[in-house]
C-alpha cells in the first residue's frame, strides 16, 4: 500500500541526528511493549509480514507522530483484536468482558523460547527462477491496497539482477493473509540516478531485495 511509512526518497523530514550513547529503551514501557509483542507472537496467530502491514495501516498523522515503540504497541493492539484474541472494549477498559474471544492453547513463553522461535522464511522448493544474475529487469509500477515490499520510489525503474537469494515466502501475499506463494528473491542493483534523477551521484548504486512478482524483463 502507499502509506506514510513508505518514506524512501522523500524530503522534508529533517536530518537524521544519531543520539550519542543511545539507550536500548528510553522509557520502561517501551521494554514492556516489546516483550508483549514478542510473547504474543508465540500464539502463531500472525506472521512478521502481517505485523508490518498492521503498522502500515495506521492513519498517516498518527504514524508520523508516533515513536518506534508506540507503533509496535498499536500493531499489537490491532492484531489482537483482528485475530479475535481480545475485543476493542477489553483494550479500552483493561478488563475481560467474558467469553467470546478466540481461545488458543500455547506453551508458557520464556525469554529464551521467544528468541529461539525465530524462523527462516526460506522455502525448500524446486521452483525455477525467472531471472539470473546479470539480467536486465524493470520493476512493476503496481500500487496494491495490501502489503508490499516494493518501495514506491523503485516502481517502474530499470535495474539489473545482482544475485539470487533462493526461494522465499512472498512477503506481499503473506502480509495480506493471501498465502505464502513461494518464489525467488533477488538482490536487484539500481543506479542512484535511475531512482532519484540526474542530480543523484553518478557513481552510487542501490540494492533492493525483490521477488519474481515485482519484476519483468526489461
Amino acid at each position: 500500500m502507499n502509506g506514510a511509512h513508505d518514506m524512501g526518497g522523500m524530503h522534508g523530514f529533517g536530518p537524521v541526528l544519531p543520539e550519542a550513547n543511545e539507550p536500548v529503551f528510553h522509557h520502561a514501557w517501551e521494554g514492556r511493549a516489546l516483550a508483549m509483542r514478542l510473547a504474543a507472537s508465540m500464539l502463531g496467530a500472525w506472521n512478521i509480514d502481517m505485523g508490518r502491514y498492521s503498522v502500515e495501516r495506521m492513519p498517516p498523522a498518527d504514524y508520523l507522530a508516533s515513536t518506534y515503540y508506540e507503533r509496535w504497541l498499536v500493531s499489537l493492539e490491532t492484531l489482537l483484536v483482528e485475530k479475535g484474541l481480545v475485543t476493542a472494549e477489553e483494550l479500552r477498559t483493561g478488563k475481560a468482558s467474558g467469553p467470546g474471544t478466540t481461545a488458543r492453547a500455547v506453551s508458557p513463553a520464556t525469554a529464551d523460547g521467544i528468541v529461539a522461535r525465530g524462523r527462516s522464511f526460506r522455502v525448500d522448493a524446486d521452483i525455477a527462477p525467472r531471472f539470473r544474475p546479470g539480467d536486465a529487469i524493470v520493476t512493476r509500477n503496481a500500487h496494491p491496497l495490501g502489503h508490499t515490499r516494493l518501495p514506491r520510489y523503485a516502481r517502474g525503474r530499470n535495474g539489473v539482477i545482482d544475485r539470487d537469494h533462493g526461494v522465499f515466502i512472498f512477503a506481499d501475499t503473506s502480509g495480506s493473509g493471501l498465502g505464502n506463494k513461494p518464489q525467488h528473491l533477488y538482490s536487484v542493483r539500481f543506479t542512484a540516478q535511475e531512482l532519484f534523477g540526474p542530480e543523484a551521484p553518478a557513481a552510487d548504486t542501490i540494492y533492493i531485495d525483490l521477488w519474481d512478482d515485482h519484476l519483468d524483463s526489461a
